[in-house]
């Protein structure tokens, strides 16, 4: 009697114990599924993103694009060299330039020259065209510089070969082949012109809602805790006289205070910001030479 009350109690045991490994097994292979449909659900994430990944040139374009008449405004006249500062600074977070070496004399971020690390392609036509001739400048130039040679602001015909020419239409161009805008012809009195208006507004509504987070809900107070991305188009596309159209949806509140964050940033000294750790020299030098 004792050993078949011993053979029961085992049996049971053995079915409970059955019983427990396979509800383990099936939760685990729940919890598995969960995290395989995650990990797909970011990697078509990041395959739209792939997709519609915008330079800082075409980003700050895009703020300053008015969404249905498809061109900038007629009295922004900063955002031309805005653009060029966007092409170092792209091409600095990309490692293909950086500035030379301080010295023992400690030169400011504006005496120093811009040197090419790596020539190897972008991928972007205009950021390749900039870079060819920053490789090929002997004795090379200053941040300074390279901004008015790129916009063509220079005195110096024998120059004027640097000057990047029609780099809104052809940003714009691009932003079409993305399926960000379109292309049109619109007639003002006396000339007909091409514009690009919006044809993608979740893509400018992210970028927007991108810039708005960065300086409202993920606010840091640490330019070095940024991503050095988003760093660099808030400052850019303030330099670029186009910033304040990411806010213009906020609330008076909401406006005022990213507003005062902005001005936080731009009160920073360059020179002190890019000799800490891990900063980008090359892209506070282009802040330095907007700020100066």
């Amino acid at each position: 009697m004792t050993s078949l009350t011993q053979r029961t109690s085992g049996l049971v045991q053995r079915k409970t114990e059955a019983i427990r490994s396979a509800a383990a097994e099936k939760d685990s292979g729940s919890e598995e599924d969960e995290a395989r449909r995650g990990e797909e659900e970011d990697d078509d994430e990041k395959g739209d993103s792939k997709e519609t990944r915008l330079t800082l040139m075409e980003e700050v374009l895009l703020l300053g694009l008015k969404d249905r008449e498809g061109y900038t405004s007629f009295w922004n006249d900063c955002i031309s060299s805005g653009l060029r500062g966007c092409m170092l600074v792209e091409l600095a977070l990309k490692g293909r330039i950086l500035l030379e070496a301080c010295g023992v004399r400690r030169k400011s971020l504006l005496g120093r020259k811009v040197i090419c690390k790596s020539d190897a392609p972008t991928g972007d036509v205009l950021l390749d065209e900039a870079l060819k001739h920053i490789k090929e400048t002997q004795p090379p130039e200053t941040v300074q510089s390279w901004i008015e040679l790129l916009s063509g602001e220079t005195w110096n015909p024998l120059k004027l070969h640097y000057q990047l020419r029609n780099v809104r239409e052809r940003l714009a161009k691009n932003l079409v082949e993305k399926g960000v805008l379109t292309t049109e012809k619109q007639n003002f009195l006396l000339f007909d012109m091409t514009t690009h208006p919006l044809t993608n507004s979740t893509i400018k509504q992210r970028l927007v809602k991108k810039v708005q987070e960065s300086v409202l809900e993920k606010w840091v107070n640490d330019p070095h805790r940024m991503d050095k991305r988003v760093l660099a188009l808030i400052l850019l596309a303030h330099s670029s006289d186009v910033l304040e159209n990411a806010f213009a949806p906020l609330q008076d509140e909401q406006y005022d205070l990213a507003m005062k964050r902005v001005h936080t940033l731009l009160e920073l000294e360059p020179e002190k910001e890019s000799a800490k750790p891990n900063a980008n020299e090359l892209m506070w030098a282009v802040v330095a030479a907007f700020t100066k």
